[in-house]
């Protein structure tokens, strides 16, 4: 992020706009929304900028800006459309120490001005580093059309309450009533009744809440999805976003962090096989003691909480607790990595089961039913298994596998960064060694990429 995005107090500050044509004319349109005093600099304003200064009682000044023009202003636009008269302007202003933007210069400019979605006081801004004005703009169309008006009414009583709002305790207490006013009090009233009556249900809500009992705090085992944000289900994000402390895993990426709120607890709890862990009794102590506060807390778990979670030893926890305690599904690993590849996890005439494995358990590589996974057409997703490849090769071939049953390898499931390997049951920890994975991997013993297997046939006719 090279620009970073803030929202400036303009209130009763000065602003200088220097220009005489149509960039100048844009800016000054923009600007009048806010509450700043305009200063416009202009030899010869066109006449359409002349009488819109006129009617808001901007100060036009009928020449080109001086070094005494700048002192003490905010901020500057340099909207002359010319490159020597908007160079002379910010060489000014940055002497005077003020920020200064040149109109369709990104390199020239201390700042740039994002596409706005007016609701005030709800205000959007949308960047693209100067790089896609066209994208911005399609992004401020797109908002325009979902964001009601009704906004701007239902934040304007908000904010004049916002005082009377801090009876309740801060925190979860505050926050919800936030919530039920402008997702559910607050609209139905302004549907009926008009923002005359905001304020009074907003006295009226505040009562109710005061009196409410406050709620228990309560645990959810949610799980995030391989690794994409967009793979994520609607429950999981919106108890991520209302969650106080979210408790997540390693394999859980910044992206999908990101979705919770800023001001959450986030406690890393890193299980790695064979590597540095969190006990689980941990783990476990740091649910029991912030929902025992009274608290939202998330366990956020890669994957899907169910498989290879260890779900049950901290349900049983929380039950043991007495904690209210809930589970939120999420798509596991090995149903995105055979997505990934195009390929169905069960075939009829080729498979009637599927094995969900893993490689490793507390004792160390795990064992299972060989004889059943040897035989033809078995397919099983193998977790956890990079460390164990050449264990499970050998437990396979032993019971009669075929060694070139195909072995595809997904690393990074569903991230920007995944990427795909096939080998074979005979050459798999070689292959495992060539490709030098540093992320999660899932195994998929007996499926090979379905795009492949259809083209590799054609290619084979074509050079016969």
């Amino acid at each position: 992020m090279q620009h970073f995005p803030i929202f400036l107090d303009l209130a009763d500050r000065k602003v200088v706009i220097a220009g005489s044509g149509a960039f100048a004319l844009a800016k000054l349109r923009l600007l009048l929304k806010t509450e700043a005093r305009l200063h416009l600099f202009a030899e010869a304003p066109e006449a359409d900028l002349e009488a819109t200064a006129t009617a808001h009682g901007v100060t036009l000044i009928r020449r080109a800006p001086e070094a005494a023009d700048l002192t003490g202003a905010a901020l500057a636009y340099g909207a002359h459309g010319d490159a020597e008269a908007d160079a002379r302007l910010a060489r000014l202003a940055r002497a005077a120490g003020v920020l200064v933007n040149v109109v369709d210069n990104l390199e020239g400019s201390d700042f740039i001005t994002p596409a706005i979605v007016d609701r005030d006081p709800v205000t959007i801004a949308i960047g693209t580093e100067g790089a896609a004005p066209v994208l911005a703009r399609a992004l401020k169309t797109d908002l325009e059309e979902r964001l009601p008006q009704g906004l701007g009414p239902l934040a304007r009583a908000g904010k004049l309450f916002r005082a009377r709002a801090e009876a309740l305790p801060q925190g979860r207490a505050r926050r919800d009533f936030w919530a039920d006013y402008y997702f559910r009090t607050g609209p139905e009233v302004l549907a009926e009744a008009g923002e005359e009556l905001l304020d009074h249900a907003l006295e009226a809500l505040l009562r109710e809440h005061l009196n409410a009992e406050p709620e228990p705090g309560r645990v959810d085992l949610v799980g995030a999805g391989p690794g994409d944000p967009e793979l994520m289900t609607l429950k999981a994000r919106r108890l991520l976003d209302s969650a106080d402390v979210v408790i997540h895993d390693r394999l859980v990426p910044a992206a999908i962090l990101e979705l919770a709120r800023r001001e959450a607890e986030f406690i890393a709890v890193g299980k790695e096989g064979f590597g540095p862990s969190t006990p689980q009794d941990e783990i476990n102590a740091h649910m029991i003691r912030h929902a025992a506060a009274g608290l939202r807390v998330v366990r956020l778990k890669g994957g899907d909480a169910s498989v290879f979670g260890r779900l049950g030893e901290e349900t049983e926890a929380l039950t043991e607790a007495g904690i209210d305690w809930s589970v939120t599904p999420g798509i596991t690993a090995a149903s995105a990595a055979a997505a990934a590849i195009g390929a169905s996890l069960t075939r009829r005439g080729r498979n009637s089961d599927l094995r969900l494995l893993t490689a490793q358990d507390v004792q160390g590589y795990a064992d299972h039913d060989w004889r059943a996974l040897a035989r033809p057409g078995a397919v099983a997703a193998i977790y956890m298994g990079k460390r164990a490849a050449r264990f499970v090769q050998g437990r396979l071939i032993m019971h009669s596998a075929d060694a070139d049953t195909p072995v595809t390898l997904v690393e990074n499931v569903s991230r920007p960064d995944q990427r795909i390997v096939t080998a074979t049951l005979g050459d798999l920890p070689a292959t495992l060694a060539e490709a030098a994975f540093t992320g999660p991997v899932i195994t998929l013993f007996g499926l090979a990429p379905a795009k492949a297997a259809a083209v590799l046939p054609a290619l084979l006719e074509e050079f016969a």
